[in-house]
């Protein structure tokens, strides 16, 4: 894997913005959408998720950069440099999607059936935590790549895809 060119401080900053704009709208619909906690700060259910949630955005935005960064020097345009890029970005995530309940039983959904829970509620929650992973690394991957155009496009692209 190559260090990418552009300087750090400008990547950092701009992952770091996409990451928590998709994980905050992701927590925000989570707690007060779907759980509706009272208050909608309750550490025991916003350290976990918020922990799962943003631990998967932050894989899904640099497997994005890394991607980009290869397709843009192999002379790929850069508007399909960045749909490769996005998909490239949730292939771990749409990999455990379908693992899951066929092949492994979460930590998570296990632990509940261990204690009790109905298996039925168990994979309730298992089902929103993996549509949540879904949703926030695709976010902040999409947000990620929307940011970065102008690192990648020099004003000579840019012209030359306003044209055509």
């Amino acid at each position: 894997m190559r260090t990418v060119k552009i300087p750090r401080r400008v990547l950092y900053l701009k992952s770091f913005c996409s990451i928590s704009v998709g994980g905050g709208l992701i927590i925000l619909l989570i707690t007060q959408g779907v759980l509706n906690l009272q208050p909608w700060y309750l550490p025991s259910y916003v350290i976990p998720l918020a922990g799962m949630i943003f631990a998967n955005a932050m894989n899904s935005v640099s497997i994005a950069v890394e991607r980009l960064n290869a397709e843009v020097e192999r002379d790929v345009p850069y508007e399909k440099a960045r749909v490769i890029a996005l998909r490239a970005s949730l292939i771990p995530i749409t990999n455990s999607l379908f693992a899951v309940g066929l092949v492994s039983l979460p930590g998570m959904m296990t632990g509940q059936i261990l204690s009790g829970v109905s298996p039925f509620i168990a994979a309730r929650y298992q089902i929103m935590v993996m549509c949540m992973i879904f949703g926030s690394a695709g976010i902040s991957s999409a947000c990620f790549l929307a940011l970065v155009r102008s690192n990648f496009v020099d004003d000579k692209q840019e012209e030359s895809m306003e044209t055509t």
